[in-house]
């Protein structure tokens, strides 16, 4: 089996020749950063922990992990007081809804994106750096099984509709011979390597494993509330992913966008792997933003209610942001638009991107001025003292991490889209039987979806007396490899019925089960 493209930072390696002088001149760089206590144990480790160690400080640019510190200790708060001067709604320019789109604009709008899919432009990013360790699993949350009747994953899940917009695209006039949709994971340092086996095991589930691009986010070392740099052995600085705004880096630290651009990719599509409805590489959001030729674009939900504890996209500032539903106090939270009867900071954030290459390769030069974000959590961590492991059973120390919409405020032009919360987003975020963004939710949720699939398209669906309906849900499965989101289905099923319940792999299948 061919492996998948595999990306990765190389790490400087330790040189015998110069051993001693290389040793002093880190212990010098690193006292000069005060942050000499990482070599405090080194002349008790072997000689495969020393290099172990100093691989890792000379991989450390530990004067930025300092200005990163000192930035998000000391930069001013975004809560003010004056929160109604501080905080704006959307421009009316910059936001459309499909809620209130005519089906011929949702159609110009799919047809555009259609088109750029169809002359290999489009590529996807996946945020895929997550363990199920809520969901009571330790693999990958990609790999998790929402008890469908398929028992597909959730990457499978994805990858087929990566399958079937190809198919879809490739019937354009014009396409290129062969379209493809690259695929660019982002993985963890944890899930790597169970993410890379999984798609292996299962045959990069159809797609060829050459569109298929695994990267590694990048990590952040833990610090105490004072700044200095936390071990979690004398051997091994402790460090934490730099959460899913730590893309950019990656994607140009790892060579992606290297990648990118000898693939000649326009147009970059980014979401997080725990949305079962996700449409990947959606062609219409694709058309809409490149229609307003936005170098940025989200995608958003209507919130459910003004205290619905999600992230709103709007201006902070004068600048586009999400500003966390914490940050708006009661009376913004509740102001109402009067042109619409909408809440005025109803676009609730989903994780659900749009970027041109050209903005993704201009972060770098704002990257110094991104915001960090603290979490204050219990850490394991060595006693520079004693030299023992402590389990805390306090917080005792940070984690710095950034989020993928920190570049908000620096987008020139950006679109904001809002799409159905019950056709686009249900995420899986809670353990099993919690009621609530859960496996049981995000199953009810596909299985209601293809209902109505099938009812847009004409068609009826009765009940089985055998089909349990868990959920409340009459047990229909429409793999995405028969439709993307319902289309081609109205020259099966209009005026015919189904009969639950009914797993379909493909439109013959589906159209013997019509009647």
């Amino acid at each position: 089996m061919i492996a998948a493209t595999s990306l990765s930072i190389q790490t400087p390696k330790h040189q015998e020749a110069g051993v001693s002088s290389d040793i002093r001149q880190l212990k010098e760089r690193y006292q000069a950063a005060g942050q000499g206590h990482l070599l405090t144990f080194y002349d008790q480790l072997s000689a495969e922990e020393q290099q172990r160690l100093v691989d890792q400080l000379e991989a450390l640019n530990v004067e930025r992990v300092n200005r990163i510190h000192q930035k998000a200790t000391t930069c001013p708060s975004p809560m003010l007081n004056n929160q109604a001067a501080l905080l704006a709604p959307l421009p009316e320019e910059c936001f459309d809804s499909i809620l209130e789109t005519s089906k011929d604009k949702a159609q110009e709008w799919q047809t555009i994106g259609l088109n750029q899919i169809s002359q290999n432009k489009v590529a996807v990013i996946l945020l895929a750096g997550g363990q199920g360790t809520r969901l009571g699993s330790s693999a990958p949350k990609g790999c998790y099984d929402i008890r469908l009747p398929s028992h597909k994953s959730l990457f499978q899940i994805q990858a087929e509709r990566i399958l079937k917009l190809q198919q879809l695209a490739q019937q354009q006039p014009g396409a290129a011979a062969n379209v493809t949709i690259p695929w660019y994971v982002m993985t963890s340092g944890p899930t790597r390597p169970a993410t890379e086996a999984f798609f292996q095991e299962n045959n990069f589930f159809g797609l060829s494993s050459d569109n298929i691009v695994f990267f590694e986010q990048g990590t952040l070392p833990c610090l105490t509330f004072d700044g200095k740099i936390m071990m979690e052995s004398k051997s091994q600085i402790a460090v934490a992913p730099d959460g899913n705004g730590g893309v950019y880096a990656a994607l140009r630290g790892t060579g992606v966008l290297a990648n990118m651009a000898e693939r000649k990719i326009e147009y970059l599509h980014a979401y997080c792997v725990d949305n079962c409805l996700v449409r990947v590489a959606d062609p219409l959001f694709i058309g809409y933003c490149v229609q307003k030729n936005a170098d940025c674009g989200a995608k958003v939900v209507r919130k459910n209610a003004p205290d619905e504890p999600v992230g709103v996209v709007c201006l902070r500032n004068s600048a586009f942001n999400v500003v966390e539903y914490s940050e708006i106090d009661e009376e913004v939270a509740h102001a109402i638009n009067p042109k619409n009867g909408q809440l005025s900071f109803g676009a609730g954030n989903i994780v659900n991107h749009f970027y041109t290459i050209d903005f993704l390769n201009k972060v770098e030069s704002f990257e110094g001025d991104l915001e960090y974000h603290i979490a204050r959590k219990k850490i394991k961590t060595l006693d520079m003292h004693t030299g023992e492991i402590i389990a805390p059973k306090q917080v005792n120390g940070m984690k710095l991490e950034m989020f993928v919409f920190d570049v908000f405020p620096f987008t020139e032009r950006m679109a904001v889209f809002e799409v159905d919360r019950r056709e686009e987003f249900s995420p899986l975020k809670n353990a099993p039987g919690t009621g609530q963004d859960c496996p049981e939710t995000s199953r009810r949720d596909i299985l209601q979806q293809h209902i109505r699939f099938i009812e847009a398209a004409g068609g009826k669906v009765i009940v089985g007396e055998d089909d349990e309906q868990i959920e409340g849900s009459p047990t229909l499965e429409l793999s995405p490899l028969v439709t993307y989101s319902g289309e081609g289905l109205a020259e099966i099923v209009a005026g015919k019925s189904i009969k639950t319940p009914l797993q379909v792999n493909s439109l013959e299948e589906l159209k013997r089960a019509v009647f």
